[in-house]
């Protein structure tokens, strides 16, 4: 199928509570513009220097997430532009983010990712952490970043079960941590869910899913 047939299949899967992030890593601006122009207004980019090259080539009202690793030095590619960072895996990358939008005047939206997967290499920090840093932000809140919420990835297996096990945990502790820190009315949002794994993800609470592949085909890599 199309482009835009992926996109209309797709949308009659999502729930009207459930926001429709469309992964455009490697993607052409031509294809973007395919799903754009069939209505569809919110875009994630991975790598720092792609996002911050289609931001500035793309219509204005496209709504930009960040879901990839961010390192310190490209915080300044980002987070002028981006409605929401999903990926912030670290108390020091968190610090820094804040930082860097008191220097410039900036206000911007982050989730916590959590590690739940299976797989060493996936980022992120451990339920334990996060929840210690939770408790750290609410004596000393943070000035110019929001905590939106959590992110997570489930383990890339065919163990549907063990996909189920890992979104159970990572929704456990989002509505865990949501009921402890009322004072976070923001704290509203779990991004869980991708193409292969995106309708457990709908089942077991996912507020954002985060979806390339199924719509735009394979990407080629660059």
């Amino acid at each position: 199928m199309s482009i835009i047939e992926e996109l209309s299949a797709l949308r009659k899967e999502v729930p009207s509570g459930v926001k429709l992030v469309l992964v455009s890593k490697f993607q052409s601006n031509e294809s973007i513009m395919e799903a754009y122009n069939a209505g569809h207004k919110i875009f994630a980019e991975n790598y720092p220097q792609e996002f911050e090259k289609k931001v500035n080539s793309l219509p204005k009202d496209i709504e930009w997430h960040f879901i990839g690793h961010l390192q310190s030095n490209k915080i300044k590619m980002v987070v002028p532009y981006a409605e929401l960072i999903h990926s912030v895996d670290s108390e020091k990358l968190l610090y820094e983010i804040e930082d860097y939008c008191l220097k410039h005047g900036l206000k911007t939206k982050v989730l916590l990712e959590i590690h739940v997967a299976r797989e060493a290499t996936k980022q992120g920090f451990t339920m334990k952490e996060a929840e210690e840093l939770l408790e750290k932000l609410r004596v000393q809140p943070l000035q110019c970043v929001t905590l939106s919420g959590i992110m997570g990835m489930a383990t890339l297996t065919d163990d549907n079960v063990e996909i189920q096990r890992e979104f159970t945990l990572l929704y456990s502790f989002y509505a865990r941590m949501k009921q402890r820190h009322l004072q976070w009315p923001e704290f509203k949002e779990l991004s869980m869910g991708m193409s292969e794994d995106y309708k457990y993800a709908i089942r077991l609470g996912s507020t954002i899913l985060r979806i390339g592949t199924k719509v735009f085909g394979q990407r080629e890599q660059k």
